[in-house]
């Protein structure tokens, strides 16, 4: 099982990459300036990514713990 365990550290690092980008992307979202609605707009797809991320990242930690449980 040793297997599902590090395909599970490579998905919840691709998940947690998701998260740094969500992160960097408001942070530049922030700086822009723009007004309420072309931000709102665009937070909406951050917000969408973000919770994308935290689910693959999720998904690759029950996988980590499935595979040290069989192991």
């Amino acid at each position: 099982m040793e297997y599902l365990i590090w395909t599970g550290a490579l998905i919840s690092v691709a998940g947690i990459a998701g998260l740094l980008w969500c992160i960097v992307y408001v942070m530049k979202l922030r700086k822009s300036g723009l007004d309420d609605n072309a931000m709102r707009a665009r937070m909406q797809k951050a917000v969408l990514i973000n919770f994308a991320a935290l689910a693959v990242s999720t998904l690759g930690l029950m996988m980590v713990v499935l595979g040290v449980f069989l192991a």
